[in-house]
């Protein structure tokens, strides 16, 4: 059967009733629209983290402090840790004798305290970072002015800070840092170094933080010996996962840990990273894919009542073409094609409009200085396709037999 026919009438009832059109499209053309978007933003938000967690390196191993009997990558880890469940077991011992392991380059040990800090006018509540003095030898930071302190800094609780640039923005406006003083907590702090601009780094801001030595912030400023978290440079990064297997060894001795349940610490590889969080975000597309199909589905019950209203007025029509001989096949094709169509201009709508505002939040993004891709991936232009003929069969199927099944005399009548 030739269905140009059936498609011609389809589109010349359409344009007879514009705006009953119009406000049938429109609710697929935001559920196609939200579908477009939701891909191509989780893609643009994984892209931006991956890129920050990259921007470390790939070389790296981090070994940091976990709730027992959870996993590492559970919510009832991430919930307790968010919850103050603090653990103390992590300490500066643990990381020399994660750097006398073979396959291990250097290694700094950290932990992240806040504090009142205050010069002049300016006060607030600052983000303090204590590292150990090989921090600048590991990370990807550099220094601007000045210099990182140094080992021995670090042994004798000096008082001495490295701050980003924000800090230095805020703090020393148009004036040379080095050499004068923040009051962090009870105490002054000289500074001795500016790190150059780094940017956010998973939504934090990397310059709006003062480095301190760990020993420093430990025992003036948060009273505790332990530490939150350890990174390791690999020398052969071909051994990740081994030396990843083999400090969890010597980490569950160190701890006196028999059952590995009860770890109360982690050991993640940088691609193993990668690979959690790239997991996260996939789960949280489809979880939001989820959301966006109740509003495909109310446009497709919208549909379906659309079509059953243009039944109901057009009963004389169906009845007049059936007594010239139309078939039942051809009064399901025509209301068929009418809810196809209705969907096709509502998904191709959808597709322009979704496409042009994830182009348009990329932009926003990159504005801001993210690293933030735009990517429209083909699998989500073909998912919007899809679905959007697909509710117009499903949608319509009903509506175009219900038509197809009128008898002609009655149909007639009705018009009187």
């Amino acid at each position: 059967m030739n269905p140009l026919p059936s498609l011609l009438i389809a589109f010349r009832s359409l344009k007879i009733h514009k705006l009953r059109s119009f406000l049938t499209v429109l609710g697929i053309v935001i559920g196609i629209t939200s579908v477009i978007i939701v891909f191509s933003a989780g893609e643009g938000l994984k892209g931006l983290l991956l890129s920050q967690i990259e921007s470390w390196g790939s070389n790296f191993l981090e070994v940091e402090v976990k709730t027992p009997s959870t996993s590492k990558t559970s919510m009832s880890n991430a919930t307790s840790m968010m919850m103050g469940v603090n653990i103390t077991t992590l300490t500066q011992a643990d990381a020399e004798a994660i750097k006398r392991y073979a396959n291990i380059g250097n290694v700094y040990s950290a932990i992240i305290g806040q504090a009142m800090v205050i010069r002049g006018q300016e006060a607030a509540m600052k983000q303090l970072w204590g590292v150990s003095a090989s921090f600048i030898d590991i990370d990807t930071s550099e220094v601007a002015e000045g210099r990182f302190f140094t080992d021995e800094e670090d042994k004798n609780i000096s008082k001495v800070a490295v701050i980003g640039q924000t800090i230095k923005e805020n703090y020393f406006a148009g004036q040379d840092p080095l050499g004068q003083y923040l009051k962090i907590g009870k105490n002054n702090y000289k500074v001795i170094g500016v790190l150059e601009d780094k940017g956010a780094v998973m939504y934090m801001d990397m310059d709006d933080v003062i480095y301190l030595p760990l020993t420093t912030l430990q025992k003036l400023v948060m009273g505790v010996d332990h530490v939150m978290f350890i990174m390791g440079n690999l020398k052969n990064q071909q051994l990740a996962q081994a030396t990843a297997d083999d400090l969890t060894q010597i980490m569950r001795e160190r701890h006196d840990i028999t059952d590995p349940n009860k770890d109360d610490f982690a050991v993640t590889t940088m691609e193993e990273m990668m690979q959690i969080w790239g997991t996260i975000f996939d789960a949280v597309t489809l979880l939001l894919m989820a959301i966006v199909a109740v509003s495909l589905i109310v446009g497709g019950v919208g549909i379906m009542n659309i079509m059953f209203v243009s039944i109901t007025e057009r009963t004389a029509e169906i009845g007049l073409r059936k007594a010239v001989g139309a078939r039942p096949q051809s009064i399901l094709a025509q209301f068929l094609w009418e809810a196809v169509a209705l969907t096709s201009i509502g998904g191709v709508l959808g597709i322009v409009l979704g496409v042009l505002f994830s182009w348009l939040i990329a932009l926003g993004a990159q504005s801001q200085g993210w690293d933030w891709p735009f990517v429209v991936k083909p699998i989500a232009l073909a998912i919007a396709v899809g679905v959007s003929v697909a509710i117009g069969l499903i949608f319509g199927l009903y509506p175009a037999q219900k038509a197809a099944k009128k008898d002609p005399i009655e149909a007639l009548r009705f018009e009187h």
